[in-house]
């Protein structure tokens, strides 16, 4: 990290940050679970047989999506290893396409193949979930990276129909907390901003029409 980056102070405990993470990781992965639930319960219904295979399809693909969620939520999210480890973006492109990509977004991924440090990728991968914000109705996201080495810094430019810069998403980003404090849902962007405050980077967007554009710099 640069001398002169600018650090987020952790204006939250540690305990609730964590509690907060959590609290989101079960929000991302409690949808295709309770599908699934739904599924196996159609299954035991004698009076259902007809709806047999449309519950088993339902619970194949929840089961997918609720995998892909969690390996996503697990790099982006948890200890993803030692301190100081380093992690591939390669593996960080596979997780990312398994919880973007569907039939309204699609998905430009353009880094090269590298081991980076572990906060790094942590950085991009929670970038990702902030550029899907921007294209609430689905488009395009670009994933660029500029620099060499473990200094790489990114770029991810969202276009889509109606692309906009969420309210407060870029003050949670920079370390500026809502009145009524963190929840689940603010807590992504707020933690993104910690990650790029450790690697020595703000986080920033911009808008040109339907294209948004996110920085971390």
């Amino acid at each position: 990290m640069s001398a002169d980056a600018p650090r987020i102070p952790l204006a939250v405990s540690a305990l609730d940050l964590g509690a907060l993470l959590c609290s989101r990781v079960c929000h991302d992965v409690i949808s295709p679970v309770g599908a699934i639930v739904n599924g196996l319960e159609v299954l035991e219904d004698e009076n259902a047989a007809d709806m047999r295979d449309v519950a088993l399809d339902l619970i194949a693909k929840s089961a997918r999506q609720a995998s892909a969620r969690l390996q996503f939520t697990r790099l982006a999210f948890g200890a993803a290893g030692s301190a100081g480890a380093r992690l591939d973006t390669g593996d960080a492109e596979q997780v990312v396409r398994g919880v973007i990509e569907d039939q309204r977004t699609a998905l430009e991924w353009t880094l090269p193949r590298v081991l980076l440090p572990k906060n790094r990728v942590k950085l991009l991968l929670n970038l990702v979930l902030l550029a899907g914000t921007t294209v609430p109705r689905g488009g395009v996201i670009r994933v660029t990276g500029a620099g060499e080495g473990d200094d790489v810094t990114f770029a991810l430019v969202s276009t889509g129909q109606s692309a906009r810069i969420p309210q407060g998403i870029e003050a949670l980003a920079n370390g500026t907390l809502p009145e009524g404090g963190l929840d689940a849902h603010s807590v992504q962007p707020f933690y993104a901003g910690l990650l790029a405050s450790d690697c020595g980077l703000s986080i920033g967007f911009t808008q040109d029409g339907d294209t948004v554009t996110l920085t971390a710099a």
